[in-house]
């Protein structure tokens, strides 16, 4: 849970809030406005889209869809029984996006979104514990929520500061998403090549926050 995890952990999460935004504002601007990672935004457009009998755009918020499905699951059965399964996700996403890098400097936009898809749904893995996931790194609904839970009960007497982690977690996004729109109109489909220097950043995090819970341990 985010409450449990340590500064160096919160950090490494928030790369990867930050990355998952990168990505999404990348794939909103790219897509012409839809998510690779918000995939509760992408079930409004199909939704709405069925109603309006707009077939492929239905057709295409379902592939985005199930690329991320599909992603998790391979994040979840490849990585499992790894020793060091962060790094093996991470890797994983890492190829994906730049997959997602070429095919979109080919110009072939819908293998891409997929790719990018796919690479947002295994990333949400990277914090899984007895192979479920603790929190989600690419959606902030329930960090919302976390927030304004937190405030009623510091207002309440309770803890006075629990929120601000969920709000460090909300910031990382909005300002990644931020980031990938305008690194998108700046470099193109090479802004991905950001991307995964971001996602080394998280990897490097993530062995920092490794070693923090393994002095606790000992």
């Amino acid at each position: 849970m985010v409450r449990s995890l340590t500064r160096r952990g919160l950090a490494a999460a928030a790369s990867l809030a930050a990355l998952a935004g990168f990505v999404d504002g990348f794939g909103f601007v790219y897509l012409g406005g839809y998510f690779v990672s918000f995939m509760s935004g992408n079930t409004t457009r199909a939704g709405v889209s069925l109603i309006e009998g707009q077939w492929p755009a239905v057709g295409f918020a379902f592939l985005l869809i199930s690329a991320f499905v599909i992603g998790a699951m391979v994040g979840t059965v490849v990585a499992r029984p790894a020793r060091d399964r962060s790094i093996l996700i991470l890797s994983i996403v890492g190829l994906s996006l730049l997959t997602a890098a070429t095919l979109a400097a080919l110009e072939l936009q819908l293998i891409a979104a997929a790719c990018l898809a796919f690479g947002m749904g295994a990333v949400n893995t990277t914090f899984a514990q007895g192979g479920e996931v603790s929190f989600g790194v690419t959606y902030m609904t329930g960090a919302l929520v976390k927030i304004g839970q937190g405030i009623a009960h510091a207002l309440r007497g309770g803890e006075r500061w629990a929120w601000v982690r969920y709000l460090v977690l909300w910031a990382a996004i909005a300002v990644g998403a931020s980031s990938g729109a305008l690194a998108f109109v700046a470099y193109g489909a090479g802004a991905l090549l950001l991307a995964i220097i971001g996602l080394l950043l998280a990897g490097v995090l993530i062995r920092a926050a490794r070693s923090d819970r393994s002095q606790h341990s000992t």
